[in-house]
């Protein structure tokens, strides 16, 4: 068996939580690559060595035992190895605040030196799937730090009285770590102390987070995300250094993502399709057009003969629904303007609109 085998059988072993034939493979592992590879052996066989299963990650990092809730025992944070990313795509600015950012916590020491206090957090807005967490991940993966993010499911415990404690014991661990700290959906903890709707346990929670995030060390970086900033405690946001909202991708953005992820399949589309696409996806956020690349890859290797600038047209109709007659009837003149080769049937195809009516949308145009 090959090195290729047992890294197939460990995958799936850990995604099954199978501990001893991700033990045993983990061991195959070893023997495998202790010649060529000792320090990698010797890792391996180190992270093997510790007990507790569930904190083998953290160890593994040279982190302490991840905190967990004291009744349901489930960790009350996730801990993820900074893995390479590319960088995002993002408009000037707000890239230019993310490097500056990085900078600041490379430059640390001389920020101490000039008695100038460095910056340790980022609050990031912006509707769902517009890339905070991708710029998340990849803020990690530049500092080089493992990432530690918030899980809401156990930190919020149905007994009330319990989430603050809960707060507490993940920001003393974030405290003590080389890492970065990861509130994802703050807005749940940390919602607005004048709405009359809330309990007034979870205004207590606010109050908890507020005092936890003002005496953070410089050390201890924290990132909190929301998808809905309106919902937000005026307080928390002189929490954070900086307040970056990041909006959905504009056209050349969004040309960049489509060439980043369409992969192979450019080679057999046109430039004017690509195009059109870039500029008829507006309402898309970042992660949909990653994934709708994936979907245009996908329906390309399941119909190897088909016109792959269709196929492209096709996906982007599915998620880029037509509501309106009004609508209907500029798209369908717009394709047929845009590519003249196409006949009514291919629009029709493209659209999912009966091809009797891409006739009469067509000739009323022409009409007109």
């Amino acid at each position: 068996m090959d090195i290729f085998d047992l890294l197939t059988r460990l995958i799936r072993a850990s995604l099954e939580f199978d501990k001893k034939n991700v033990e045993a493979t983990a061991l195959a592992i070893v023997k495998k690559i202790k010649k060529d590879h000792p320090e990698r052996a010797a890792e391996i066989t180190r992270i093997l060595s510790y007990s507790n299963f569930e904190n083998i990650g953290a160890r593994a990092l040279d982190m302490s035992p991840l905190p967990v809730d004291h009744e349901t025992r489930y960790s009350l944070v996730k801990l993820t190895e900074p893995i390479e990313m590319l960088d995002p795509i993002l408009d000037e600015y707000i890239r230019t605040q993310l490097d500056d950012f990085i900078k600041e916590r490379r430059m640390l020491n001389k920020f101490l030196d000039e008695d100038i206090i460095p910056p340790n957090s980022i609050l990031l807005t912006g509707k769902p799937g517009v890339g905070k967490t991708y710029i998340v991940q990849w803020l990690s993966y530049e500092l080089k730090l493992p990432l530690v993010t918030l899980d809401l499911a156990s930190s919020i415990s149905s007994y009330l009285g319990r989430s603050g404690q809960n707060i507490r014991n993940i920001f003393d661990y974030a405290r003590n770590q080389n890492a970065v700290l990861f509130l994802d959906e703050l807005d749940a903890i940390a919602k607005r102390r004048d709405d009359a709707s809330d309990l007034g346990e979870l205004k207590r929670l606010v109050n908890v987070l507020l005092k936890e995030l003002e005496s953070c060390p410089i050390s201890c970086i924290i990132i909190g995300a929301t998808n809905h900033p309106e919902l937000l405690d005026k307080a928390i946001w002189r929490r954070f250094d900086r307040a970056i909202d990041i909006p959905m991708p504009e056209e050349s953005e969004r040309a960049q993502l489509i060439q980043r992820h369409i992969g192979k399949i450019k080679d057999n589309v046109k430039p004017s399709t690509l195009e059109y696409l870039s500029h008829n996806s507006k309402n898309i956020n970042a992660a949909d057009i990653c994934r709708l690349c994936e979907h245009i890859k996908r329906q390309f290797l399941l119909n190897p003969d088909s016109d792959a600038n269709i196929i492209v047209l096709m996906e982007l109709f599915k998620i880029s629904q037509l509501e309106t007659k009004e609508e209907k009837i500029s798209i369908c003149n717009s394709l047929k303007r845009e590519f003249p080769h196409l006949v009514q049937r291919d629009i029709s195809k493209i659209t999912q609109i009966p091809l009797a009516t891409v006739s009469r949308y067509l000739s009323t145009v022409k009409e007109v």
